[in-house]
Formats: structure tokens, C-alpha cells, sequence
């Protein structure tokens, strides 16, 4: 499938590196928290230079794909901007997957170079059955380590040139495919988003429009670089305004924290078990969070507790709402928004279209619950090589991207002032007697019990009812460690959950895990909790 839209190519659609530098060549872009190293723009445009010489060498040019499987490293960096300058698409690909599956999504790429952090090359050569599919290039581990496999693959420090003159590559248009984002994948193997230069480029207008991004912003990135938070939520709208990005290999709450505290971070997004995490954290009290203008949780609902916690300290902290086909920052909170507004994501931003549907797709009242749908030229341009999926998730007409909705699966309202809230995935919702139930608004008041310290509701199947709530519970440390077996019954969340939610709402089964099953940037992998405990087992537990 090719798009062509019609649009004349530029120059500048893919000078990201040089144009940054020219204006602000002295400014700190990037920090890596592991290795204490920081680059500053004209830093980062040199190695771009040096990295589009690697991708020309080994025949990379436009529209070819560069298939990464690393933490996050300025690797990735040097490999995006050396993206625009040769046409080439950087394709980042979880770590965390297993063999089977990156072997899939690295048939579904079909590189042209691979590059591989050494932690990963042995499940990376068995995905791939011990051969590459196409050069490899390996980045050595922090420290440096033996590798048993891609033995023959020389370092990327090795293979990169030390020519770090301007690089004169092809003119791109803003319809140009730069990265590919794969999703979560909690329905088989994870599909492939096409996110083009367009589309980046939008989603960074809408950032620092609506966020009021600055120059002097700096912000611990906690998303993995496989996933549209570590390139789409702050770096690249923070790369455009010449602010200062910190990475890390690894997402520890304690560290974050100090982070916070020695760079003066003035903006932090994260997932909500890390935002928990840190407020958890035996530093949380001690940590100077003066700096942070603002604080938001994406990825899933934020528990009240937290919200609580952060916003003791201070801290303007909100919900976001994004997702990889579209945005991902769709919605903001307006200055001096009121705190009963906490749970929801905000209002739209200045380009982005906004509209809640029935099964029917016609728009529904304000206050009724339908399918959230969002438009606008920020969205992603397709799924690389599925036509059907395409078509399910961007419309029937999807071409030119700007004329169509992208449906996102996600049940939502919204009030007489315009502020939209999430009511949970549409596949997620049951039905108990003949009414509907949405699992969030049931885990927040099961989340409020001090017993619990994280918690899944799902549907299970019901002689009487048809189908029930189960919530699978992740005790609170204070009860694991006391060592009391399990903190809770049917009968006592009920009671607790009386006068809370109508009875229909709650949970009629129980059920106890060490730690809830996650994927992606540490978010709940509610097919797994599904998978493991939707069953048809009617004790209540």
C-alpha cells in the first residue's frame, strides 16, 4: 500500500538534528543517567552525521527500515535523526517480547540493518533462527560483556565512520514514513503503526501549544524507546523547543527521584505504577519536587491514592490519553482547572477533533458512555502491511489521513464543561444482569480498600447473573509481609464497597496474586489477568 498525497518534498521535513543545532548548538538535548554522559545539540547533530555514513554504508536509504532492539541509549537518538537525514525508518522493538514473537515482527519489518543491545543478541538470534536476516551491528552492554551470539557483527562504535561532516540526503515529505511504533500487543502479535514525519511533527505542536512546553524544560524520560511514550510524549516535542531529555537503561523510583531533584526537572510524565512507586519510595519525603511545573499519568487510570500523594507534595499532577495510532497527546488540562475534575483527561487540544459514538457511529449525548474517536494531523498513517487491521482501526476511507477518525476502542463521556473521562476499554466492559459494568470505576473504589495495592476487575462467567465481577487483587506490602494469607473476603469488600457502588458493580469473586502480570512500560496486562483467572469457577473466594 502506498500513499501518496500529493506533497512536495523539503529539506527541512527531515533536519532535525542540524536545524536544533544551528539554533541552540550549546544546549544540553540529551543526558544518560547510566553513563553520567550528556550531549548537547551540536553533540547529537555530529553523531547523526557520523550514523547516516553507518546506514549509507550498509545500504540504508529511504524508506528502508532499521530494526533496533536496545534500552534506552543515545544510540536511538544518533539512529532517528540520522533517519531524516537519509529517508530511512526506525523501527524500535521491545526487548521484553519473547523469541517467537520479535521473530515475527522482525519478519513483518524486513530490515535492512539490525542493531542489537549485547544483553539481548542471544534472543534476538533465536527469534531469528541464529542468522541474521540482514547486516547487524551490536551495541555493547553497560559495562561490557561477552556475547555468545552475533559473534561476527562488528560494535556499532566500530562500524560508525568518523566523518562527522554534513551528510547531504534526500528530500523528504511530511507523509514520509520515520518510525515504526508496534503496540502493546495484547491480542496476538503486536501490529506495526506507520508514524510519518507529519505526524510527529503535529503531536509535537499540540504538546507545546496545550503543555506549554519551554526551552528550559528538562524531563526524566521513564517510557522504553520501543514505545510511542519514550519518543512522543515529551522527547520530541522537547527536541523541538530545544529542552533536555535524561535517560536511564533501567526505571528505578529512587532514582528517578533524584534525578528530579539534581537536574531540576521541570516536567515528568510516567505510567501510574511508577508514579506510585516513587511516592512509595523511602526518598519520597526528602525530595525536593519544587521544580516540576507539572506532572502527568498516562497509560491507564491513576488510583485517587496517588493523585493524593502528589498532589500533598505540590504538584500539579492530571491525567493524559493517548495511544499509538493517534498522538499520543490528544488532551490537556486548561489553566486553572478545577481538583473535581482530577479524574478526567482534560479537554481536546488546539488540532486535535474529538467525538464520542454509539455502536451505530452516530455522536451520543454529553454524559452518555460511547467509543472515543479522535482525528486529526497527528495520527498515525497505518498499520505497515495489514490492510484489515488498517481499515478496523483508521475507517473505511483513510486516505488522506486527515479526513478520518481512528477509532480507539476506549469507552468515554463527556461533561457539560467539555472535559472527557475514560470509562475503560470497550472489550473490556461486561454485562451483570442485564446491566453494564466498567471495570475502572470499579477498581477505584476497590484500590481505596488500605488491604490492596493494585487490582484488576474483570468478567467471569455466572450461573445466575450470566457474568460477575471477580477482582484479582494485589495485596498491599503491609499484609504480604505480616504474612496473614489473604487479606480479604467476598463479604468484606462488599461491606467495605457498600454505599460506594451500587451491588450490581461489585465484585462476587476474589482472587490473590503476588504482583499483577505487566507489558509494555510497566503497565497492567489485563489479557494476561484474563487469560489466567476468566475462567468459570464460581467459588467465591
Amino acid at each position: 500500500m502506498v500513499h501518496d498525497h500529493g506533497e512536495r518534498p523539503y529539506g527541512w521535513v527531515g533536519a532535525w538534528s542540524e536545524r536544533r543545532a544551528a539554533l541552540s548548538p550549546d544546549a544540553v538535548g540529551l543526558e544518560d543517567a547510566t553513563t553520567g554522559e550528556s550531549y548537547t545539540y551540536a553533540d547529537l547533530d555530529a553523531r547523526a552525521n557520523r550514523t547516516a555514513r553507518l546506514l549509507a554504508d550498509h545500504g540504508v536509504g529511504k524508506g528502508d527500515r532499521v530494526a533496533v532492539v536496545s534500552r534506552n541509549r543515545v544510540e536511538l537518538v544518533d539512529l532517528f535523526f540520522a533517519g531524516g537525514k537519509t529517508g530511512a525508518v526506525l523501527a524500535p522493538l521491545s526487548h521484553r517480547l519473547a523469541p517467537p514473537e520479535l521473530g515475527e515482527l522482525l519478519d513483518t519489518v524486513d530490515p535492512s540493518l539490525l542493531v542489537v543491545e549485547a544483553p539481548f543478541a542471544d534472543a534476538v538470534a533465536e527469534a531469528v533462527g541464529g542468522d541474521a536476516p540482514c547486516p547487524a551491528v551490536v551495541l555493547p552492554a553497560d559495562p561490557a560483556g561477552e556475547r555468545a551470539a552475533f559473534a561476527d557483527a562488528p560494535t556499532y562504535r566500530d562500524a560508525l565512520p568518523a566523518d562527522d561532516a554534513p551528510f547531504d540526503g534526500p528530500e523528504l515529505a511530511l507523509s514520509d514514513p520515520c518510525l515504526f511504533l508496534h503496540t502493546g500487543g495484547s491480542t496476538g502479535t503486536p501490529k506495526e503503526t506507520v508514524i510519518t514525519h507529519g505526524s510527529v511533527r503535529w503531536n509535537s505542536f499540540n504538546t507545546i501549544t496545550a503543555w506549554g512546553l519551554r526551552a528550559d524544560d528538562v524531563t526524566p524520560m521513564v517510557f522504553p524507546m520501543f514505545h510511542t511514550g519514550g519518543w512522543n510524549v515529551l522527547t520530541l516535542p522537547l527536541f523541538h523547543m530545544g529542552g533536555t531529555v535524561v535517560i536511564s537503561r533501567e526505571v528505578d523510583p529512587g532514582r528517578v527521584l533524584r534525578t528530579i531533584e539534581r537536574e531540576g526537572a521541570t516536567a515528568f510524565v510516567a505510567v501510574p505504577a511508577v508514579l506510585r512507586s516513587m511516592a512509595a519510595h523511602g526518598d519520597w519525603g526528602d525530595t525536593d519536587l519544587s521544580t516540576l511545573r507539572f506532572v502527568k499519568s498516562g497509560g491507564g487510570p491513576c488510583r485517587e491514592a496517588t493523585i493524593r500523594a502528589w498532589r500533598e507534595r505540590g504538584v500539579d499532577l492530571s491525567q493524559g490519553y493517548g495511544l499509538t495510532e493517534c498522538g499520543p497527546n490528544n488532551f490537556a488540562m486548561p489553566e486553572g482547572w478545577p481538583a473535581d475534575k482530577t479524574d478526567t483527561i482534560g479537554r481536546p487540544v488546539p488540532h486535535t477533533d474529538v467525538r464520542i459514538v454509539d455502536e451505530g457511529g452516530d455522536p451520543v449525548d454529553d454524559g452518555e458512555i460511547g467509543e472515543l474517536e479522535l482525528a486529526g494531523p497527528h495520527a498515525a498513517d497505518r498499520y505497515w502491511r495489514d490492510e484489515s487491521e488498517t481499515r478496523a482501526a483508521f475507517g473505511a476511507v483513510y486516505d488522506p489521513p486527515v479526513d478520518r477518525w481512528v477509532s480507539t476502542g476506549d469507552l468515554a463521556s463527556v461533561d457539560g464543561d467539555g472535559y472527557y473521562r475514560i470509562e475503560g476499554r470497550k472489550k473490556n466492559m461486561f454485562t451483570s444482569g442485564g446491566e453494564n459494568v466498567y471495570p475502572p470505576e470499579v477498581e477505584d473504589a476497590v484500590a481505596d480498600h488500605p488491604a490492596v495495592e493494585e487490582v484488576v476487575v474483570i468478567g467471569v462467567p455466572d450461573d445466575t447473573w450470566g457474568t460477575v465481577g471477580k477482582a484479582v487483587i494485589q495485596p498491599a506490602a503491609s499484609d504480604v509481609a505480616a504474612g496473614d494469607g489473604e487479606p480479604l473476603t467476598v463479604d468484606e469488600l462488599r461491606e467495605f464497597l457498600d454505599g460506594r457502588l451500587a451491588g450490581f458493580k461489585q465484585p462476587r469473586r476474589v482472587a490473590f496474586v503476588d504482583e499483577l502480570p505487566t507489558s509494555g512500560p510497566s503497565k497492567i496486562d489485563r489479557s494476561a489477568v484474563q487469560r489466567e483467572h476468566g475462567g468459570s469457577d464460581t467459588k467465591d473466594n
